[in-house]
């Protein structure tokens, strides 16, 4: 095999496995760098290929080394893992096409699994580059005695081939929900809040840039104050961590007394959990999910995919006047065993000496903002009273603490409280006109039940840090060193590149990777395709690619019905023309040299030039091709012949 063909091969596979570096374990990137350098050195330097069972030896040991990795074969990881190392092994025993061949399927195949970590436009636009690179390689494989630059055009020809093709099958092939194949759970990563709360849980997730979600609003948004996006409910604490804990006996919930709804649309990237993100309290869907007895929106299924919904929320309610007994229990719950003594006798003491439940919440709130506590991404650790250590020694904290020590405070005064996560704000992109809602705007909350108002939220970090509500994460923060760049006032300039990408990649989002079941329909409606089945959908997908396969083939024999002008041939009709128009026609029989020694005996001033002008017609039209300087002779002294 040619050293072209066998670089092109490496290239090709370097480039489908170079997006994996970030996932596969440190030793596998190490050991899939070592063998392509390897075989890029077995070539260059023209030395022979390792011996099979040197290569068994390595599949056998580096097969171990993923099941000692991922204790399993199977799922995403394991799986891909195992793919990337069998794909540069199998560089290291190429020797003929055949081998060159699975190498260039191989390839085609690996590019699928870069999709299952992102689906981002660069992402596209790279792999799409990789896909060039690897139709080159097979260009070459088929015939290897074109040039590289010929090589290159006839790959993107072939590419830009498949675009129609790749429309037809993009608008019709039947969508499905979930994934085309049975992927294991491990094929979709978990990002974003989790159903427990424990200290620096959100500070982590606060550092992250990722979208949680977009949201555009029908009229006039809400102020950012108001923007508290319900997420996971927590009940149950162990003295550390909250949890959602079990309610032994759900309840619908009941609002009173609301306010001017608010209507939007949110996009949600996929997270792999249950819940869905509302304003503080959602109405009204328009997918279906179930509202809890705690205000919370599930899905019977995990949000593995981009999910858009509309939704209507009221900002002001009373929620739950007529609580039951049995929740109220459970939100009064504490640790068991005498954890956090100090926090417990701090409460007993605003219990009595206040009058009613809501004193001793402004009392609460009012030591907080008043005692010298801090809001910081990076809390000093807690020992195990970790109430007590927050409240009495170290002082410092992000949401998460504030809220729990709050609700501590709250069920240790006998007031049932429970903590509320989620996001708080939200980001305006002028451009898109709608607002982004990131990782780092993760809030936790807190709510208690007050006879006659029911459930009210408190943000117990309000009264520590108020524009962390009021203006967001970095307006609160003293030390901005710890957020990542974007979130430390960059340049306008910058900001408004990020909001012109951002929008471009809401727009891939809502029309290219949201294009689901839902969408389809509806645009294949708009189309006229009224009453749509997946049997219609098929069958006009298969009209519309053989539609264009024919209309490629007419095109591709196109040349069968053309018929090149040839200009030696045409200027020596048009010269028996002019001399037929003399009164010397040229018979269908005759020749040109006869035609000529006919017109040279008729016209012997003609004589000469006519039998030279024959003569050169009969070498340039039937002898060895002249040059471009014969035939323009040619042309030039049978124009200038004057009959």
């Amino acid at each position: 095999m040619s050293k072209p063909l066998i670089y092109g091969l490496l290239l090709s596979i370097l480039m489908v496995i170079a997006p994996h570096a970030e996932h596969l374990p440190l030793w596998v990137s190490a050991l899939c760098a070592g063998l392509m350098l390897w075989r890029a050195w077995l070539t260059y330097s023209g030395k022979k290929l390792p011996k099979r069972w040197l290569l068994l030896l390595i599949t056998v040991a580096g097969t171990a080394g993923i099941v000692l990795t991922f204790h399993t074969l199977f799922g995403r990881e394991a799986g891909v893992t195992l793919l990337m190392m069998l794909a540069t092994l199998k560089l290291m025993e190429l020797r003929d096409a055949r081998d060159a061949m699975v190498l260039v399927y191989l390839a085609c195949f690996i590019i699928i699994t870069n999709f299952f970590y992102s689906q981002s436009i660069p992402t596209a636009l790279y792999l799409l580059a990789t896909m060039m690179v690897i139709v080159t390689t097979w260009v070459h494989l088929q015939a290897r005695n074109i040039a590289l630059k010929p090589r290159v055009r006839i790959a993107a020809v072939l590419l830009l081939q498949a675009l129609p093709l790749t429309l037809i099958l993009f608008v019709l092939f039947p969508r499905v929900q979930g994934p085309l194949w049975g992927l294991p759970q491990d094929a979709y990563a978990s990002t974003g809040l989790d159903d427990h709360m424990s200290p620096g849980s959100l500070s982590r997730l606060s550092l992250s840039e990722a979208v949680a979600f977009r949201v555009s609003y029908n009229g006039q948004p809400p102020r950012r104050d108001q923007m508290y996006w319900r997420g996971p409910v927590l009940w149950q604490f162990d003295g550390r961590a909250w949890t959602p804990g079990r309610s032994p006996f759900p309840v619908v919930p009941k609002f009173t007394d609301l306010g001017q709804p608010v209507d939007y649309v949110v996009t949600l990237e996929p997270h792999n959990k249950h819940w869905l993100f509302a304003l503080d309290v959602p109405d009204k869907l328009s997918i279906t999910a179930t509202l809890t007895d705690d205000f919370q929106l599930l899905r019977k299924n995990k949000v593995n995919a981009r999910l858009r919904y509309a939704a209507r929320s009221y900002l002001v309610y009373h929620a739950n006047l007529q609580e039951s007994p049995r929740q109220l229990k459970r939100a009064l719950q504490l640790p068991p065993g005498q954890l956090d003594p100090r926090a417990r006798q701090l409460a007993a003491e605003w219990r009595a000496g206040s009058k009613d439940d809501a004193d001793i919440v402004r009392t609460a709130l009012a030591y907080f903002n008043k005692q010298g506590f801090v809001y910081t991404l990076e809390a000093p650790p807690l020992g195990i009273n970790s109430i007590d250590d927050f409240l009495f020694k170290t002082k410092q904290g992000f949401c998460e603490h504030y809220a729990s020590a709050f609700v501590f405070l709250m069920r240790a005064a006998n007031i049932p409280a429970r903590v509320v996560t989620g996001y708080l704000g939200g980001e305006y992109n002028d451009v898109g006109k709608y607002y982004i809602v990131r990782q780092s705007d993760a809030h936790a909350w807190a709510e208690v039940w007050l006879a006659g108002q029911g459930w009210v939220r408190v943000d117990p970090t309000g009264a520590i840090a108020p524009d962390r509500v009021e203006r967001g994460l970095s307006a609160a923060l003293s030390d901005k060193a710890a957020l990542p760049y974007m979130e430390r006032n960059p340049p306008q300039w910058l900001r408004n590149l990020r909001f012109n990408l951002d929008a471009l990649a809401n727009q891939w989002n809502q029309w290219v990777l949201g294009y689901d079941s839902e969408r389809q329909y509806a645009f294949l409606s708009r189309l006229g395709m009224e009453s749509i089945t997946w049997q219609k959908m098929a069958l006009n997908m298969s009209a519309g690619i053989g539609l264009v396969i024919a209309l490629f083939a007419l095109y591709m024999l196109r040349h069968l019905y053309t018929r090149r002008p040839d200009r030696v041939q045409a200027a020596w009709l048009r010269l028996c023309r002019r001399l037929a128009g003399s009164g010397l026609p040229r018979a269908a029989h005759e020749g040109p040299q006869d035609y000529a020694e006919r017109v040279a005996a008729a016209r012997p001033e003609l004589a000469a030039t006519i039998v030279d002008l024959a003569a050169r017609y009969s070498a340039l039209r039937y002898g060895v091709p002249g040059d471009e300087e014969a035939k323009r002779d040619f042309l030039q002294r049978a124009r200038n012949l004057k009959v």
